[in-house]
C-alpha cells in the first residue's frame, strides 16, 4: 500500500461518516470527504478535503468522479459508500417521489460512484465498503423504502466483488444495527430529533439489544476501516459483517 493511501468517504458529515473520516485520518490516510451538507466542511477535521455533492443527482456524481480522479494519481485505495437517507413512512404513504429519492441516494449513488472511480480503484488495487444495514436482513413497518435499498446494496456488493476481483478490487458490506446518530434519533422521533422523551426511546431500544446498548459511530467506523485496509482484510471479498449488538442472533419470540 502507498505511504499515504487515499480514501473517499460519502455521507462524511453524518454520524458514522464523521467517525469514519476521523478513523482514517488517525491511521494516516488522505481523506476525500463528500456530503450534500454545506456544514460538513466546518464540522469535519481540517485534514480532510471536503467536497460538496448531491449524490441523488446523477450528473453531480459523474462530475465528482471527473474532478476527484485527477487528485488521486496513485489510485484510490478505498471507496466508502456511506451516504444514505431514511424515510419513515408506510409503503402506502411513501410517494413515488420518496421512493425514487431514497433509491437514488442509497442504491444508485453507490453504483455511480463505483462506475466513476473504477479505474482509480483498479490502479491502487483498492477496496469498496458499502454501508448497508440490518434492515437488509430483517426489518419492520414504516421503513420499507429504506430496507429495500439496503437489501439491494447487499446484492450489489456481491456483484461488485464478482465483477471486480479480476481487477484486484475487493468489495464488502457493513450492516450496522442501532447506532447513536442523528439518523437514528430522526427515525425514533418520526423526523423530530428533539422530542422530550428521546433519551427514553433510546433507552427502550437499547434494552432490546443483546449487548443492552446502542453502537457508537466509532464502533461502526472500526469495522469499515478493517474491511478497507488490505493489510487486515486482504482475503475478504463479497462478504458482509453485521454489527448489531446481537439483534439478529435472537428470535423475536424468544
Amino acid at each position: 500500500m502507498a505511504k499515504q493511501p487515499t480514501v473517499l468517504i460519502t455521507g462524511a458529515a453524518g454520524g458514522v461518516g464523521r467517525a469514519t473520516v476521523e478513523r482514517f485520518i488517525k491511521e494516516g490516510w488522505r481523506v476525500l470527504a463528500v456530503d450534500v451538507k454545506q456544514k460538513g466542511a466546518k464540522a469535519l477535521p481540517k485534514q480532510a478535503l471536503f467536497v460538496h455533492a448531491d449524490l441523488s443527482v446523477a450528473h453531480e456524481v459523474e462530475a465528482l468522479a471527473d474532478s476527484l480522479s485527477s487528485q488521486v494519481p496513485d489510485g484510490l485505495h478505498a471507496l466508502i459508500n456511506n451516504a444514505a437517507v431514511q424515510i419513515i413512512k408506510s409503503l402506502i404513504e411513501t410517494t413515488p417521489e420518496d421512493w425514487d429519492h431514497i433509491h437514488a441516494v442509497n442504491l444508485r449513488a453507490p453504483y455511480l460512484m463505483v462506475r466513476g472511480f473504477h479505474a482509480a480503484l483498479k490502479k491502487a488495487q483498492g477496496a469498496i465498503v458499502n454501508v448497508s444495514s440490518v434492515h437488509a436482513l430483517a426489518t419492520a413497518g414504516q421503513i420499507g423504502a429504506y430496507a429495500s435499498t439496503k437489501g439491494g446494496l447487499l446484492a450489489l456488493t456481491r456483484s461488485m466483488a464478482s465483477e471486480f476481483a479480476a481487477d484486484g478490487i475487493r468489495a464488502n458490506a457493513v450492516l450496522p444495527g442501532a447506532t447513536d446518530t442523528p439518523m437514528l434519533a430522526s427515525g425514533l422521533g418520526g423526523g423530530n430529533v428533539s422530542i422530550p422523551d428521546m433519551k427514553e426511546r433510546k433507552t427502550n431500544l437499547a434494552k432490546r439489544i443483546l449487548l443492552k446498548r446502542l453502537a457508537a459511530p466509532e464502533e461502526i467506523a472500526n469495522v469499515i476501516y478493517f474491511l478497507a485496509d488490505s493489510r487486515q482484510s486482504s482475503f475478504i471479498t463479497g462478504q458482509s459483517i453485521v454489527a448489531d449488538g446481537g439483534v439478529l442472533a435472537r428470535l423475536s419470540s424468544a
